[in-house]
């Protein structure tokens, strides 16, 4: 994503992030569909193809591309809205506020930020 956000050109190819970037061409390949299938960057077939932003950098949230990623971002199963909490303490927690508090601030955090804000820094 920083590496198209960087780009001067609308299209990089897949072999050319991987080239700048370092990752092998194999698992930038998974990276990517996930990215695509998310909404977060267009594909192009053919010749002159590869891949673009599917808005401005600026308009890509870090928390989007986590998500895309990574899925749901949980601390702690307990306060998850996917993933069922197998604490066998859950219903008398005394910390689960503070777990909720924490991983509200860090989605903020996540989604105060932009694709456009790592690439300015």
């Amino acid at each position: 994503m920083v590496c198209l956000a960087k780009s001067k050109k609308e299209i990089c190819s897949l072999k050319e992030i991987s080239k700048k970037e370092g990752i092998p061409f194999s698992y930038l390949e998974k990276i990517i569909s996930r990215l695509e299938k998310s909404g977060l960057l267009y594909s192009k077939k053919g010749v002159q193809g590869g891949y673009i932003l599917a808005r401005p950098s600026d308009k890509i949230e870090l928390g989007d591309i986590i998500k895309a990623l990574e899925g749901e971002l949980a601390l702690v199963s307990c306060i998850s809205k996917t993933k069922r909490c197998v604490c066998s303490r859950a219903k008398g927690c005394l910390t689960k506020s503070f777990w909720k508090k924490i991983q509200d601030s860090l989605n903020s955090t996540l989604n105060s930020l932009t694709l456009a804000d790592l690439i300015n820094k």
